[in-house]
């Protein structure tokens, strides 16, 4: 009786592996960023160029994610990104240029921080655009579910032809075992009390069949020799990281030193701070070439961006000298239209005009940071507009001990003579503090 022949069923093809996120080295404009993240997504990248594009114009994110992007995600056919080559201290172009991106783009997105407007926007935009790519990149890599029945007859027919075997056939071929490590008698012999270099013998087997033959004490000391030599060569440049640091530091204080005295906080603080950055940058850019920086460096270098954005955000009323002024008219024809203090404490006492019933005196007192205190009449009637950047409120019906510091205060307040004292006319307040305390209070009499 003849037996039935099986038919053997080729395995199903396995399913495609995910696309890995890598640079595109072809599909790119700069650093090959939109390029990757469109095929990873299976998008077109002009979807990402533009979204980065108006990112970057409206609040500087889109710099902050490229440059990021660049150093971390590496480029197709290497597994090494541009962040490990620069913490490793080989700086090269293209991690100085991602680098410089992200301090950019850092130093707009803070000076943008007090723009609500812009930064939902730019909120609204980044969560549209990152959920998009992810259910792209999910229904691109969602295999596509086979039917029930294909799947069943194919794993009958392989349990079949598991099953059916002709009997007599060759076993798989499979690849020779990798040698193992020399054996105890192919170790070099070497008899009791021989001074100098030593031949190796062997029991048995040719030499070298699975070992080279071992040097003597001589070329030991040569090849040890030789290895120090090569360590001393593959160790790279020695670290700049210490000097640059030092550098920046005396350059900051160089600049902001000269800014001093003559220009407003702000300014000085903005000098010395690019003055260091400078530095910090040039120190990247030589180290591509001659010595190496680390993580020490790139740090400083970001922290130093990040404080010059605070800095440039500081209002220009705020001077680098603390003062203390004391404004006290004595008639309504006294009392200046405007009071102006860059940075300390300024005393606006009006307690001795007296302003006639149905009759104003209007006027307006800023402060860059600090304190300012107005005083009025105990029977005017205050109308005050008050603005507070940072800082605290401090009206007459309330404690002194009650100080409550929070960002963009604006009061408008109306504030009548106390019960069974005489109206009086009005006085109306403008007053204007950067960072500090605005505090209005009545004279005891």
């Amino acid at each position: 009786m003849t037996q039935p022949t099986e038919t053997p069923v080729a395995p199903p093809d396995p399913a495609p592996a995910a696309p890995q996120l890598r640079r595109s080295s072809r599909n790119k404009v700069i650093g090959g960023v939109c390029g990757g993240l469109g095929r990873w997504c299976d998008v077109d990248p002009v979807i990402f160029r533009v979204a980065l594009g108006v990112l970057t114009v409206t609040g500087g994110l889109g710099l902050v994610f490229y440059g990021f992007a660049w150093l971390l995600v590496p480029l197709d056919g290497e597994d090494e990104n541009e962040a490990r080559r620069l913490l490793s201290g080989r700086v090269e172009g293209a991690a100085l240029a991602a680098v410089l991106m992200a301090l950019a783009g850092c130093g707009i997105f803070l000076s943008m921080i007090g723009n609500d407007s812009v930064l939902a926007f730019a909120g609204l935009l980044t969560l549209t655009v990152t959920g998009t790519a992810v259910w792209s990149q999910r229904r691109s890599t969602t295999p596509p579910d086979a039917p029930p029945d294909t799947a069943a007859a194919q794993t009958a027919t392989g349990a079949a032809s598991q099953t059916f075997a002709t009997p007599g056939a060759p076993p798989e071929t499979k690849a020779p075992p990798a040698p193992g490590p020399p054996s105890w008698w192919r170790d070099p012999i070497v008899k009791d009390g021989t001074t100098g270099p030593v031949g190796t013998g062997y029991l048995w087997g040719a030499e070298g069949a699975d070992a080279p033959a071992r040097p003597g004490f001589g070329a030991r000391a040569k090849e040890a020799q030789a290895e120090k030599a090569a360590d001393r060569a593959t160790r790279g440049p020695r670290p700049i990281g210490g000097l640059v640091f030092l550098l920046a530091l005396i350059a900051g204080g160089i600049g902001t030193a000269g800014g001093w005295g003559h220009q407003p906080l702000g300014t000085a603080l903005q000098i010395g701070l690019t003055a260091a950055l400078a530095v910090f940058g040039l120190g990247l850019v030589i180290s591509a070439f001659v010595g190496r920086t680390g993580f020490g460096t790139l740090f400083m270098a970001v922290l130093t961006a990040a404080l010059l954005a605070g800095a440039s955000a500081l209002p220009k009323t705020i001077d680098t000298h603390w003062t203390r002024a004391d404004w006290k008219p004595a008639a309504i024809a006294d009392v200046q239209p405007s009071y102006r203090l860059g940075t300390g404490e300024g005393t606006l006492d009006l307690s001795r005009i007296v302003v006639p019933a149905g009759q104003s005196v209007s006027t307006r007192a800023e402060l860059g940071a600090g304190r300012l205190r107005v005083f009025v009449p105990k029977d005017v009637t205050v109308k005050a507009t008050i603005q507070v950047g940072v800082g605290d409120v401090q009206l007459p019906s309330e404690s002194p001990h009650d100080v409550d510091v929070e960002p963009h205060q604006k009061k408008t307040v109306t504030l009548a003579p106390p019960a069974g004292v005489k109206p009086a006319g009005t006085v109306e307040l403008d007053l204007h503090v950067s960072i500090g305390q605005a505090e209005v209070d009545r004279a005891a009499s």
